[in-house]
């Protein structure tokens, strides 16, 4: 079973998928996949009120907008050059503690939103991303016992852009938390229904040509020492998201550089975590 969410944004509502593709309203159970989800045992919760009540669910209408299927997390945690290729490409050294900034949250959006690029935007670029979902509240974690406080994963795109991430001084959040910078989706996949998560192959496409194509065990660090890693210099929390890094193949390891535009649709995806798709759009005024 996977979770997902649909409807209009900011009035999303939850959904679970079936293993045999149905999707189901479950906004009747008085659950979403927020932080009081993932902290009160809503997965099992969820599972026994899909079984008893199976039957008489409403499907999910076709055509609906699917959001995030993540609600907004408290903190939405990055981790830089986090495949060998990707640092090699930027020039720049692979790390010897993972590089660690933070997303803003208001940048989370929909698997199938537009990315709006930013006004006097010079450099959007793309980077697909495992996200791993915190399900326990973890402080000072071992390696050992760090994916007991995963709940699961989804599919992030980490837009980027990078004049304002590299080239204006001071941290990356800049470049990175542009409205529509943070599509998450389509849906969440509990850690228990995946096999191995540093096993997963990942790609994204620009225009119909492949662009990234990589494997998750060519990160430098994994998803566990990254959970131990960070529950040793702030507390996470049921709900919080870490994104995982990206590999190569970025529009600013090009030669030369390549940056999206307008109309450019960009399709990625995770092995078992489903797909996503983003037209890119200008930026104009809100009405």
């Amino acid at each position: 079973m996977q979770l997902l969410r649909f409807g209009a944004p900011g009035s999303e509502r939850p959904a679970v998928q079936t293993a045999d593709g149905v999707r189901l309203d479950v906004s009747s159970s008085g659950l979403d996949f927020g932080p009081a989800f993932f902290a009160e045992d809503g997965m099992r919760r969820l599972r026994e009120f899909t079984a008893r009540h199976a039957q008489g669910l409403p499907r999910v209408p076709e055509g609906v907008r699917i959001g995030s299927c993540v609600q907004r997390p408290g903190k939405l945690i990055c981790i830089g050059l986090n495949y060998r290729d990707h640092a090699a490409e930027t020039g720049a050294q692979i790390p010897a503690e993972p590089v660690v900034f933070f997303k803003s949250t208001t940048a989370v959006c929909g698997p199938y939103d537009d990315l709006v690029i930013p006004k006097a935007s010079e450099k959007t670029d793309w980077e697909v991303e495992l996200l791993a979902v915190v399900g326990r509240t973890c402080r000072y974690v071992d390696v050992a016992e760090a994916m007991d406080h995963v709940a699961g994963y989804a599919v992030h795109n980490d837009y980027s852009e990078r004049h304002w991430q590299l080239e204006r001084g001071g941290q990356w959040v800049k470049g990175k938390s542009f409205d529509t910078f943070a599509p998450i989706g389509p849906w969440f996949v509990p850690r228990e229904q995946v096999a191995d998560c540093q096993d997963l192959d990942l790609w994204l496409s620009l225009n119909g040509r492949m662009r990234q194509r990589s494997n998750t065990r060519q990160m430098v660090f994994g998803v566990a020492h990254l959970v131990s890693y960070l529950s040793h210099c702030m507390t996470l929390e049921p709900g919080d998201c870490i994104t995982t890094g990206t590999p190569a193949g970025v529009g600013l390891g090009c030669k030369p550089p390549e940056y999206l535009k307008a109309g450019d649709v960009v399709e990625l995806g995770i092995a078992g975590l489903g797909t996503q798709r983003q037209r890119a759009v200008a930026w104009s005024p809100v009405a």
